[in-house]
């Protein structure tokens, strides 16, 4: 038996790789074979093929993401802000009528509110 060399880095030129691939694309050898006779992983030598092989295609690999949770969040937070922001104006002009009432009761004597309220 073979004894290997603890991390052993070995690099395989790209016309040894294609011309293992051809050996692998016209039956000559398997990739079973193949990794035990040159002591590579079958992962590797699929790569290869991958790679080097004239029957695979040529793909481009489309990536979609989904919006990030944090993005999502953010996005939310400034939205309720502004809710609250218009809230906070929204009470300010009511206050404000609520005196312009107040102020127009005491001038002209009168429950302004009582005497404009629409009927139910």
């Amino acid at each position: 038996m073979k004894e290997k060399k603890k991390n052993q880095i070995r690099h395989f030129s790209e016309v040894f790789k294609r011309e293992k691939v051809k050996e692998i694309e016209e039956k000559s050898i398997t990739v079973l074979q193949l990794s035990r006779i040159y002591e590579v992983s079958q992962t590797a030598i699929y790569k290869w093929i991958r790679k080097y092989s004239k029957y695979t295609e040529k793909r481009e690999r489309v990536v979609v993401e989904k919006e990030s949770e944090s993005l999502r969040t953010y996005q939310l937070q400034r939205k309720i802000a502004e809710l609250e922001r218009l809230l906070g104006q929204k009470e300010v002009e009511l206050s404000y009528l609520e005196k312009v009432i107040e102020a127009g009761n005491e001038l002209l004597g009168e429950d302004l509110k009582k005497k404009y309220e629409p009927k139910s």
